[in-house]
């Protein structure tokens, strides 16, 4: 015994003395933990300050089935299930037996609602026995925050989110995907929480370690009235056609502030709703868009003219055995490169481009790269592909000998609905090329904290000679053109149609993709704006014409007619001395006069009624004019509602 003693002892001395930090470390994580504070993530806002996404908080409500007794389990069971009957409209013996097979069976952490709002939070824990709160009746309550996106569906992806997993990936998508780390997230605080029993625990101290600092809020460019119209013009459109998806964008010229940008995908069910950012992330062969792009660069090198007159051949060139064919059978004959672009001959531009650049394609590469062409926009939102520009002097495969005659008319290079637009847009804004704005501030409360700016990609990407060519072109593509279909006499409209071919080299899969890239109003430009759809059903329509071409201009002329675009005219700043004395004159007797009668004679009947009515007095006119006679004489005092007639 006296040797156990010593062990008993030693080991004791042993635990204490020499492994002792480490058992209270062990004991410490046992008991004590740092518990992270959620910061409130900031919220997202339209241009007019609507809300796009918010947190909002959630709960799920649970009941702890051994914490109340006997006595209280039983006095508010009936009571208990009564309520949990009205509000869910099961029965209340349904869930008289769930509770007792709950306590029966142990259960510490039974379900009673998932995912509510506070409103029935609020409600839930005042029914019976959850009233007691969680150490005699059993409650507990978990809250989460869930993002939620008050426009519903509309530009949800374009909005978008941020997401992290239990193993810390991120996905990220959209404005709230791109600046959620930078300005919505904020700092997470922490607290030490000690462990009390029964899996409870309590703050060490009554404050916090560290506050939580809630994220910044972010005000886009995004206009609600304009987004509105584009998701419904853009649904209606695809939904008439059967197509399987489409995007459009609306592009402040001047500025390039985004002022809507709408993504449709079809689901299996045939409904439409924004699957993903084509917008930004889908990049596709442009087809007859690409030709504005093509046109721009041999004008600006001058190795064309819009008034050049090319050979359509009967609708079919050959290059090395690859044919090029016009939509139209028999093609146009002999026609001039600006009425080539007009009815979106592919001949006429293919012969014109291969003629001016056949003996030196670097030429006309270098051009679309000045333009900026082959660079991506370095958006925020994640996802943007680079564009595709086949170069003879970069060995990757996409360069052959019918590379340069395929690109004039939109094939072998690829660009994003966005990438196309801002050059569409620069043409618009007379060459100068911006950088697509979704941002324009991000604020504190009132304060703002980071303001954005307009961004220059490029101050001139063509000379003003190109530029106004090429309004032209895309005005008269709308006014006699492919586009003619959209013209209207009252509201001016430029564009250009596309059509283009994809999946073609499977001809079981080959399907369209229809387009139409232009600006409102073509005189003065105030949007510039996008549509693409694709694989719209075949035996309705594919044409860029028919199909998109329509969202352009429903979109064009109910923003116009919704938001009228005025000239301001400066106020004309003209001394009338007569004017200037009437009314000193009004103003010091206004000043003056309370409860005595004035002398309004010689003042203009509309200040004097205009002074007498405002003290209290019941104003008849004889005449017109100037005040000759007042039936109150001057300095006589005066009660409310006292009839005073004056003559003119």
């Amino acid at each position: 015994m006296f040797v156990i003693a010593l062990a008993v002892v030693f080991k004791l001395f042993t635990i204490q003395m020499v492994q002792g930090d480490k058992y209270r470390e062990l004991a410490e994580k046992r008991t004590v933990q740092n518990v992270t504070i959620p910061a409130n993530r900031g919220n997202v806002y339209a241009s007019d300050g609507s809300l796009l996404a918010t947190s909002i908080p959630k709960y799920d409500i649970r009941f702890d089935a051994l914490t109340p007794t006997n006595k209280t389990f039983e006095k508010y069971l009936k009571p208990l299930s009564d309520s949990l009957s009205r509000y869910t409209g099961k029965s209340s013996s349904y869930y008289q037996k769930e509770l007792r097979k709950a306590r029966v069976n142990r259960n510490r952490y039974f379900l009673l609602a998932r995912n509510i709002n506070y409103t029935d939070y609020t409600r839930l824990r005042n029914f019976p026995l959850l009233n007691l709160g969680a150490y005699r009746g059993g409650l507990i309550v978990e809250q989460t925050t869930k993002r939620e996106h008050p426009m519903g569906g509309i530009a949800q992806r374009s909005i978008g989110y941020e997401r992290i997993d239990e193993d810390g990936y991120v996905t990220r998508a959209g404005i709230d995907g791109a600046f959620g780390e930078k300005y919505l997230r904020g700092t997470n605080g922490h607290r030490m929480k000690q462990k009390i029993g029964k899996g409870q625990w309590k703050p060490i101290a009554d404050y916090n370690e560290i506050e939580p600092k809630d994220g910044y809020d972010v005000y886009t460019t995004i206009d609600v009235n304009i987004q509105d119209i584009a998701h419904h013009a853009l649904l209606e459109q695809l939904e008439k056609y059967k197509a399987d998806h489409g995007s459009v964008i609306v592009m402040e010229t001047k500025t390039g502030e985004i002022k809507a940008i709408s993504n449709l995908g079809r689901n299996a069910n045939g409904h439409y709703y924004e699957r993903l950012n084509y917008a930004v992330g889908e990049s596709n062969e442009p087809g007859s868009t690409f030709k504005i792009m093509a046109i721009t660069a041999a004008l600006e090198d001058k190795v064309i003219d819009t008034s050049d007159v090319v050979d359509t051949q009967k609708g079919v060139l050959s290059f090395y055995g690859k044919k090029v064919r016009d939509s139209k059978h028999g093609g146009y004959g002999k026609i001039s490169v600006a009425r080539g672009i007009e009815v979106s001959s592919n001949t006429a531009i293919v012969a014109a481009i291969d003629r001016a650049y056949k003996d030196n394609p670097s030429k006309f590469i270098d051009r679309l790269y000045a333009m900026n062409l082959n660079n991506s926009l370095d958006l925020a939102i994640v996802g943007e592909p680079e564009p595709i520009i086949p170069d003879p002097r970069i060995k990757n495969g996409r360069w052959s000998g019918i590379a340069l005659q395929w690109m004039a008319y939109g094939y072998g290079v690829s660009f994003t609905p966005l990438q196309t637009l801002t050059f569409y847009n620069a043409i618009a804004n007379n060459g100068e090329m911006v950088k697509p704005q979704f941002l324009r501030e991000v604020r504190e409360f009132d304060q703002t904290i980071v303001p954005f700016k307009k961004e220059v990609i490029n101050p001139r990407i063509c000379s003003q000679e190109t530029v106004d060519k090429v309004k032209k072109l895309l005005e008269n593509v709308v006014e006699r053109g492919t586009g003619s279909k959209l013209y209207s006499p009252n509201f001016s409209m430029a564009g250009k149609t596309g059509t283009c071919q994809k999946d073609y080299a499977n001809k079981d899969k080959l399907s369209y993709i229809s387009s139409f890239a232009g600006f409102f109003p073509a005189d003065n430009p105030k949007y510039s704006c996008i549509v693409v759809i694709h694989e719209p059903d075949k035996s309705v329509g594919y044409y860029g014409a028919d199909v998109s071409g329509p969202v352009f201009k429903k979109i064009a002329q109910k923003i116009f007619t919704d938001t009228p675009i005025t000239d301001e005219v400066e106020t004309l700043k003209i001394q009338n001395t007569i004017v200037e004395k009437d009314f000193e004159a009004y103003y010091d007797v206004a000043q003056t006069y309370k409860t005595i009668m004035p002398d309004v004679t010689g003042m203009p009947t509309m200040d004097a009624v205009a002074l007498l009515e405002n003290m209290g007095l019941t104003v008849k006119l004889e005449g017109v004019g100037v005040v000759k006679k007042q039936s109150i004489e001057k300095g006589n005092k005066i009660k409310r509602n006292q009839e005073v007639f004056l003559n003119i």
